[in-house]
This record gives structure tokens, C-alpha cells and sequence, in this order.
């Protein structure tokens, strides 16, 4: 027997709210029932793709209710959107940041567990099958004990990006709007971060958020990790450039991280394993390895858990208490620069 289809409305026609709508327009899972967005032309996109258009989340629920929604709308919105979603029931799939701080995200993320109500976060990166193949090859002890963890975010956002105002307020730097998906991924393959110290600048743009940044991660494992940020570098070393999972960006053949074992290292996303196949010592030659994988778009894939969380028949792979679990490395982050200390997660 055929399961019916999960009916999901879309809060937020944005650039990622219309990549969600392409994925559930092409999930055998979902299908699109509305659109939430007082802009024009999201009315006029839910016009062409003859779904309803609602201009706000109170509205739809009450008159075109769904199974579930997800909230791309801008990061000072999650909170707000997602009690709306909360008061009608409704299960939620919320972008990451889950919030602009965390003690909002706290309120979230508790009020949807005292009722029993799923909510996801949108660190659609999990969900990569590369991703997914790097933390098996981890947990399967093949690296060792994993010691060190660098990664880079570099590349350069175009003036016009800044021309819509909230991009260059509070909130909106690269380290919340970008290294908060890195962030995540290191916690998802190393485990927890206990600890940062940071620096940030904001020299070359002047902008009320940084552009640049520097940080040192400490794993409770012990291992120690370093992280580059910046959003005003010409360069091929971001997540964004060598994964391979948004066509709109070009890719490279470069990595963005490297996760450093006593037994082998890991480079991503390539997945290039590297050890010694006779003594380990600098001194005998390194070898390297390419693991495998089966390529499918994460969002997607996203979804489809979605779907299945909705009526009970599987586990979130990012939770909203996941997503607070990683707001609150960022939120620590930003206390470390400004307080040249190093901060407590």
C-alpha cells in the first residue's frame, strides 16, 4: 500500500526557501501545498506552480493547513515562525540559525519538546552521503585517534549581496550565516566543541558585522582544532567551492577541511585518506586513498527525513536540540571575540 504523500508549506520564498520548493517539487515523499510570504513575487511564484499563497503562517493554518512546514525566512523570523508553527501543531524544519541567540533558541527548541511537536534544523550538510561515508570512516577507528582539525571558509561575496540591509547588520556575518554549517559538520564528525578562542575584523568592508575570522576550537575529546572565516577572500578553499552540492557555485579540486588521527588523515570532500602503509614515521613513504561514495543532493535527502519524521517512522538527523547544540559553539564564538578570552561552550 502506497503511503500518501506528506503536504509541506514553505514559509519564505527566498533563495533558499526556493530551493527547498524545488526539492519537494521533485521528492516522491512531498508535495507543495502553499506558500507563506507576503512578497509579490512570492505570490506570484505560488501562482505559477498553482499552490496557494498566504501571506502569513497564522493564515495558512487555518485555512490550508499541512502536515508540516519549512521555515526559510530571514534568521530574525526563525523564532517567531517557528511558534507560529508550534500554536497549530505543526511539525517544523527551521534554517539554520535556529536563532539569532541562544536563549531564544533554547525557548524554541523546549517548547517544541514539552509538545511532543518535531522539530528539525535545517544543517542540510548532514545529510550528504560524502559527509555521511567521512563519519563512518571515523567511527570505524581507521584514523585513530582523531588529534587535530583544520578548515577554511574563504571566498568573496559580491557588493550587491550587501545591498539588502539586514546583510550587513548584526546577525549577519559569515561566522553565523556560513561557519555555523562548518561548525556543525566538525561537531557531527569529532564530536562536541567545549571551547573557542576567536578574533574577528571587519576592516575591509566596515560593515557592522565581521567579515573576517580566526578561531581555535577544543574538542572534548582532547583533539584541537583551527578555523579561518572570511567572506572578502578571493580563494577556492570553502565548503561552498569544493563540495560539489550547489551548481551555483563553481567547483574546485581543493579541500575545506582536514582531520588529522594518529593512524591516518582525512581530507574533505574529496575524501582522500592518507597514512603510512609500513611504519608510521616521516621518514617511510604516505599513500593515499579516495573512498567512495554515491552522490545525492543533501536537501533532498533532507526532505525526504522530514517526511519521514512527520509520521513517526524515523529519527531526525539534526534536531532542534542539535541546532541549539550548535548555535551555542557560535554564540561563543562571538563572546570570545569580543572578550580576547577563551570561552566556555
Amino acid at each position: 500500500m502506497t503511503r500518501p504523500r506528506v503536504r509541506l508549506a514553505v514559509a519564505g520564498a527566498g533563495l533558499i526557501g526556493r530551493r527547498h520548493i524545488e526539492q519537494i517539487g521533485a521528492s516522491q515523499e512531498a508535495v507543495l501545498t502553499a506558500i507563506v510570504d507576503p512578497a509579490p513575487a512570492a505570490q506570484e511564484l505560488a501562482r505559477e506552480l498553482n499552490v496557494r499563497w498566504f501571506s502569513s503562517l497564522d493564515k495558512m493554518a487555518a485555512e490550508a493547513r499541512p502536515d508540516g512546514v519549512v521555515v526559510a525566512t530571514p534568521n530574525q523570523m526563525h523564532v517567531a515562525n517557528g511558534m507560529a508553527c508550534l500554536a497549530a501543531g505543526l511539525p517544523a524544519l527551521i534554517e539554520k540559525p535556529l536563532a539569532d541567540d541562544v536563549t531564544a533558541a533554547e525557548t524554541l527548541v523546549e517548547a517544541f519538546e514539552r509538545a511532543g511537536v518535531a522539530l528539525l534544523t535545517g544543517h542540510h550538510r548532514r545529510h550528504n552521503p560524502m559527509i555521511q561515508r567521512a563519519k563512518a570512516e571515523i567511527e570505524s577507528g581507521r584514523l585513530g585517534r582523531i588529534v587535530a582539525v583544520n578548515g577554511l571558509f574563504w571566498l568573496i561575496k559580491p557588493d550587491d549581496y550587501f545591498d539588502i540591509a539586514w546583510r550587513r547588520e548584526p546577525g549577519a556575518g559569515p561566522v553565523l550565516v556560513n561557519l555555523i554549517h562548518d561548525i556543525d559538520l566538525l561537531r557531527h564528525l569529532c564530536g562536541d566543541i567545549v571551547a573557542v578562542q576567536a578574533a574577528q575584523s571587519n576592516r575591509v568592508r566596515g560593515h557592522d558585522v565581521e567579515d573576517t575570522a580566526a578561531i581555535i576550537l577544543h574538542f572534548a575529546s582532547g583533539a584541537l582544532g583551527t578555523f579561518a572565516v572570511s567572506d572578502t577572500v578571493q580563494a577556492p578553499w570553502s565548503y561552498e567551492f569544493t563540495s560539489g552540492e550547489n551548481l551555483a557555485y563553481s567547483r574546485t579540486q581543493e579541500s575545506c577541511y582536514q582531520i588529522g588521527g594518529t593512524k591516518a588523515s582525512l581530507a574533505i570532500p574529496q575524501l582522500d585518506l592518507w597514512h603510512h602503509p609500513g611504519a608510521a614515521s616521516w621518514w617511510t613513504p604516505i599513500a593515499r586513498e579516495r573512498l567512495s561514495y554515491e552522490m545525492h543532493d543533501p536537501l533532498g535527502l533532507q526532505i525526504a527525513n522530514f517526511c519521514a519524521v512527520i509520521p513517526g517512522t524515523a529519527a531526525p538527523v539534526v534536531s532542534g536540540r542539535e541546532g541549539l547544540n550548535t548555535l551555542r559553539v557560535i554564540a561563543a564564538i562571538k563572546r570570545a571575540t569580543a572578550s580576547g578570552a577563551c570561552e566556555q561552550v
